[in-house]
């Protein structure tokens, strides 16, 4: 109960943007870097010098974006485009990244989904909140995993931050059911909200499987509550839930990127592989059941046969 309220109502950040290390020569991807907190994100990548690409569907946003970024930091971003929800898509991108770099220093899988009409299905059938939110960022952390690798070889290390959210504590017993990942009867009875919990509960543990069989390699993988924050994720909710946010959350910038840059670019965030983070910037417990290691080696295995033929 303790940490669950500290999540909502956090102590004042002891750590912030401006304490980020200069990244002159490193190179980050933002998924869903066009707005929100993954813009704030960008921005203070790109104050620090970080070579910055954002990853999004819309060209038209992204390059609105870029240009207010740069009016912000005098630094520009670069697009290319990443649709989470269609896995063709994402290999179109992550191949289209690959001929452009020869690094990637930390990877910041930030763009989601919440609570959409359950109507909504990814290009592939999948629900468009699993989808996107654990299937699409884990296709393209595959697609990028060769580089990453190489990198931490050659540099030392490389990070892969997963925005997740308290959520996953509200997931069902055992984090989901594999037969509501795809559009039929047992996912019909699914709420939005159990959709979305159930998807945020998965990044968590996706997360914690990548650490378990890639921290050797020098990658560091940790998963985070970003906080209660103001931003186009709540554009599906009702009126009065968007109004009770909009009066009580953070505003995105800095509090929405803080704890996602900490475990991103700070020194002593390399020590964190597998660890949950929570507002602002302090490692915590991740729902127990997110440890479970026959969990994790079940997700990865559903997800390599999700993308096999990719």
């Amino acid at each position: 109960m303790g940490q669950a309220i500290s999540e909502i109502f956090p102590p004042k950040p002891r750590w912030l943007p401006e304490n980020m290390p200069d990244m002159t020569g490193k190179v980050a991807v933002v998924t869903g870097g066009n707005t929100g907190i993954g813009k704030v994100t960008c921005k203070y990548l790109l104050l620090k010098n970080a070579k910055v690409y954002l990853f999004c569907r819309s060209e038209s946003k992204a390059l609105a974006a870029i240009a207010d970024l740069k009016q912000q930091t005098g630094k520009e971003a670069l697009f290319v485009s990443c649709d989470l929800s269609d896995l063709s898509a994402i290999k179109a991108c992550a191949e289209e990244f690959l001929a452009k770099e020869q690094r990637l220093d930390v990877l910041f899988c930030n763009a989601g989904v919440m609570m959409c009409p359950m109507d909504m299905l990814t290009k592939q059938g999948y629900d468009m909140q699993f989808g996107t939110n654990v299937l699409g960022h884990a296709y393209l952390t595959l697609r990028l995993l060769p580089l990453l690798q190489t990198t931490a070889k050659s540099f030392g290390q490389a990070r892969i931050v997963t925005t997740s959210s308290n959520g996953h504590l509200g997931a069902p017993s055992g984090g989901f059911s594999y037969a509501t990942l795809r559009d039929g009867p047992a996912r019909k009875k699914l709420s939005t909200t159990s959709a979305y919990f159930q998807s945020k509960w998965g990044d968590v543990v996706w997360c914690k499987e990548l650490a378990r069989r890639y921290g050797k390699d020098g990658i560091v993988s940790t998963s985070l509550n970003p906080g209660a924050i103001k931003s186009e994720l709540q554009r599906y909710m009702s009126a009065p839930l968007t109004w009770l946010v909009k009066a009580t959350a953070y505003d995105a910038d800095p509090y929405g990127a803080i704890t996602q840059l900490y475990a991103g670019t700070a020194p002593e965030a390399q020590s964190l592989n597998g660890q949950y983070l929570i507002p602002w910037a302090r490692p915590a417990t991740a729902r127990k059941d997110t440890e479970d290691e026959a969990a994790g080696k079940a997700l990865w295995e559903w997800i390599q046969e999700q993308v096999k033929d990719f």
